[in-house]
């Protein structure tokens, strides 16, 4: 578990002051783009002892670095001090992701969903929709609320499981009218599938749907599934509206025509308000509605896309931005994260330190890039940091094709640009010094998005709620696995409860669920 739902807010507070005089000092780091690496001579702007230390590690014992264990560099060489004291720091600061080290690659198919609920779902989304549906069923069962509200929907995959396998009621809001047809259209195919196996006679008359079931339903028995659609509203979350002006139009589209999800008729009834990687602000915006409106019974929030977050710097009343959230880490000096910090935040540290651990070909890639960028500059001063979008396994190309794709793309003449000079070929001989100052980078970007959560969890803290983040998701192959859970009632029996959920994921992989290949999924 990563988070208490009642710790002392001294201590949260003090691990937010920490991690921002951490980030403080090694800013210049954290700031740099890898592609300016030979243009901007990243790597003699590290220490000394630094270079030394890393020029001789090779990518596995830069593996070893990032998950802390290991110590030693080469044949008798070893971390210098201060390298040692930012890797273990950084790791101590960060919020724990969850167990890593001997995890299998996703399953195919998830054996906890129906295979209905399985199409058009990809593994990985199938794994985060199983694991946040028991946590909306809990909390559902802890606050007696069984409607949901699920924002930035999509295609309703989430939305699905939650009405048709959980019973739920459910409402979702997503901006993207397209999107929206999608998921009615989804609905409806899964009502006919459904109503073909009542046809074959492979249907039971199901039972009435009971909210606090004593074992779980058969993934595999069409009976588990209920014919109860969710709703699906096209629309946007305001983020500095209160509860009862919670939806605006769709851009571009006609007037809002649909019911607010959160306007009750009858004062008793509440919602649960859930957003599956809401990007940006809008998982800000879902833990303001849950503060401003006591309908909002609680909220679950996986956040996505921090770079996309608001950051004015100076707040006003019609004017809030996404980070910080908090009055603490607001008050604090030198919280401001730039644009380049918040986006090293959603990097898949995991599925980077695989590749050390194999010591990967398309580890070549950040050197590729950072040579294109060199390239591109001497030709034409004027083209910087332009976005090039080569073929996905342009790492198995040699640099003189890449090269050329990319110049092609960003409109300069190839052939007038020197590719067998010696001066590429001594850059591309430091390309494990380009992973290896990439692999540094890597070790704040947890920290940074432990100071982003962090915030948020203090934020309603100091609003007197109870909240929890959880490693709900396997960081191999779900980056932002991270969940805020917070409630208007105690929150210690949901909690406890998903560790009973882990064990029987845990069951499943040791009872022999077969895992994907590698790149599958």
């Amino acid at each position: 578990m990563a988070g208490d739902p009642r710790p002392s807010l001294r201590w949260e507070q003090q691990r937010a002051a920490d991690i921002i005089r951490l980030l403080s000092l090694y800013r210049p780091l954290l700031d740099s783009y890898i592609i300016d690496f030979f243009a901007e001579g990243l790597w003699a702007k590290l220490p000394p002892s630094w270079q030394a230390a890393l020029e001789a590690s090779d990518p596995p014992q830069l593996a070893a670095m990032l998950l802390g264990t290991g110590s030693v560099v080469g044949q008798g060489t070893v971390w210098p001090l201060s390298l040692l004291a930012f890797s273990a720091t950084t790791r101590a600061l960060s919020f724990p992701r969850g167990h890593v080290a001997g995890t299998p690659c996703p399953p195919c198919q998830s054996p906890h969903l129906h295979p209905l609920l399985r199409r058009h779902v990809k593994p990985k989304k199938q794994h985060e929709i199983w694991r946040l549906g028991k946590v909306l069923q809990r909390l559902s069962q802890a606050t007696g609320c069984d409607r949901v509200v699920d924002v930035g929907a999509g295609q309703g995959h989430l939305s699905r499981f939650l009405a048709f396998n959980l019973g739920l009621s459910v409402t979702t809001v997503e901006g993207d009218g397209r999107l929206v047809s999608l998921a009615k259209h989804f609905d409806r195919e899964l009502l006919r599938e459904l109503e073909k196996a009542q046809a074959r006679g492979d249907r039971r008359r199901l039972p009435p749907f009971q909210h606090h079931p004593n074992t779980a339903p058969d993934p595999a028995d069409p009976a588990s599934l209920r014919p109860r659609c969710p709703q699906h509203v096209a629309g946007w979350l305001d983020p500095q509206a209160p509860g009862q002006e919670f939806l605006l139009a769709p851009t571009p589209g006609p007037a809002l025509a649909a019911r607010n999800p959160l306007a009750q008729p009858v004062d008793s009834e509440r919602v649960l308000l859930t957003g599956l990687h809401a990007c940006g602000d809008l998982s800000v915006a879902l833990l303001r509605h849950f503060v401003r409106s006591p309908q909002v019974a609680a909220v679950t929030s996986a956040a996505c896309c921090y770079m996309k977050l608001s950051t004015c710097p100076e707040p006003t009343a019609s004017s809030l931005p996404g980070y910080p959230l908090s009055a603490w880490v607001a008050g604090l000096p030198g919280h401001t994260l730039s644009y380049r910090a918040r986006e090293a935040a959603c990097h898949a540290v995991e599925e980077y330190t695989e590749r050390l651990g194999k010591d990967s070909k398309c580890l070549r890639i950040h050197c590729y890039r950072a040579m294109l960028e060199t390239l591109i500059r001497a030709a034409d001063p004027s083209k910087k940091h332009l976005g090039v979008q080569i073929a996905k396994e342009a790492y198995m190309l040699s640099f003189q094709e890449y090269a050329r794709l990319g110049l092609l793309l960003v409109g300069l003449d190839s052939a007038a640009v020197p590719l067998d000079s010696e001066s590429v070929c001594a850059m591309l001989r430091q390309q494990h010094k380009v992973v290896a100052f990439f692999s540094l980078v890597l070790l704040l970007a947890p920290l940074v998005e432990t100071l982003i959560l962090l915030d948020r969890l203090l934020y309603l803290r100091e609003q007197g709620f109870q909240c929890a983040l959880v490693p709900l998701f396997n960081p191999r192959f779900s980056p932002r696995n991270l969940v805020l859970v917070a409630a208007r009632v105690p929150l210690d029996a949901v909690l406890s409860g998903l560790d009973k959920d882990s064990n029987e994921d845990e069951s499943m992989v040791r009872g022999g669920v077969k895992p994907c290949g590698q790149g599958k999924g």
